[in-house]
């Protein structure tokens, strides 16, 4: 879900709690931005976690470009969680200063910039928030953020969050692991499995950007594979089993005596997880068993990958493979159905490309 270019303002009254929300419950509040795909499923993970676990006091905010998804987010909280205590914020700066957590969610770099230092962003907002306040330590914040973005915004905004003394970190997410740079706390342990500490703010972005390029090559290389083999006569479920116990899963085969001591061997998500193939993996349910519904948009992986090649540039870094990839997903998503359908879509592409190198009679 794209950002508009100004975010709207909600009607002056907001469908939960909005104004009656007591200031003084700021520092026991959390406020997540951005309720998109993505941003709904980590929201609700962290809310419903939240409360299984924080102190009866905590309360929660939510605001998204779009009024009614915030508000529908939040009629569907309470439903869930009927003791719970959820907000709706017209605006993120106002979320901001309802909360001393701040979690943001976004499409892209524009998004990050506009919610973070626009006027009525999270920075400003803060600042007149602090200006106000008899004592500035209750102004105390901490921003997360979630977004996959170019690291050179990442670290200009966290500079500028930073010189307003305003804690930031960066903490994208890729298959329940946080890449961040700094201890988060409850906030983000409740919305991933792993937690990795990167390094200075703008590293958990280059780690991630370079996890999507590996990710986004061998997916089109696993899309190449199968559907030669399944071309050429082979079972989708045999080829998949042969390549996910053998070097084509870029494991480390236990039987190898010289890799004894290495770790347990690993998988090729793309062929063992995600295999574009209907019937490759019985038993499981990739988005290919579903016509590619649901999963990561190709359009999402084009953006990553695209932030991938930016990033090279800047270092003058090579990448050949990647620069052929992205050519392959720019192709794939000027098919508007194709580009929301699941990045393994990619293999229905190459399927179309071999039926007109040879079109039946």
């Amino acid at each position: 879900m794209l950002l508009p270019t100004r975010l709207p303002t909600l009607p002056s009254r907001s469908w939960v709690r909005s104004l009656s929300f007591d200031a003084s419950h700021r520092p026991n509040t959390i406020a997540f931005i951005g309720l998109g795909a993505m941003g709904r499923e980590m929201a609700t993970n962290l809310l419903s976690k939240s409360l299984d676990r924080d102190s009866p006091g905590t309360e929660f905010v939510v605001c998204d470009a779009i009024p009614e998804t915030a508000n529908a987010f939040a009629r569907g909280f309470q439903q869930l969680h009927p003791q719970a205590k959820i907000h709706v914020a017209s605006t993120p700066g106002q979320a901001a200063q309802m909360a001393s957590t701040v979690i943001t969610m976004l499409p892209s770099s524009p998004q990050v910039n506009q919610v973070y230092l626009d006027e009525s962003g999270i920075l400003p907002s803060i600042l007149k928030l602090r200006n106000a306040a008899a004592d500035p330590s209750t102004c105390a914040t901490l921003a997360i953020d979630s977004t996959t973005l170019d690291v050179s915004t990442a670290k200009d905004v966290a500079k500028r969050v930073g010189e307003a003394q305003i804690s930031m970190v960066d903490a994208p997410v890729s298959g329940g692991k946080l890449y961040r740079f700094a201890s988060l706390g409850l906030a983000h342990s409740t919305m991933g499995k792993t937690i990795v500490h990167c390094g200075d703010s703008g590293t958990g972005l280059a780690v991630k950007i370079c996890n999507n390029l590996i990710l986004g090559i061998s997916q089109v290389a696993v899309a190449e594979a199968m559907l030669l083999g399944t071309s050429l006569g082979l079972s989708p479920a045999l080829l998949a089993s042969v390549i996910n116990n053998s070097t084509g899963t870029s494991a480390v085969p236990t039987e190898f005596p010289a890799f004894s001591a290495a770790p347990p061997p690993g998988r090729c998500w793309p062929s063992a997880v995600n295999n574009p193939v209907p019937g490759a993996l019985p038993g499981q349910a990739p988005p290919c068993e579903r016509d590619y519904k649901g999963g990561f948009a190709t359009k999402l992986m084009l953006k990553d990958l695209h932030l991938a090649r930016n990033a090279a540039a800047s270092v003058s870094a090579p990448l050949p493979l990647g620069s052929s990839s992205i050519k392959i997903y720019e192709d794939v998503t000027k098919d508007d159905e194709l580009a929301v359908r699941d990045f393994s879509v990619v293999f229905r592409h190459l399927q179309h490309l071999g039926d007109n190198m040879n079109p039946k009679p």
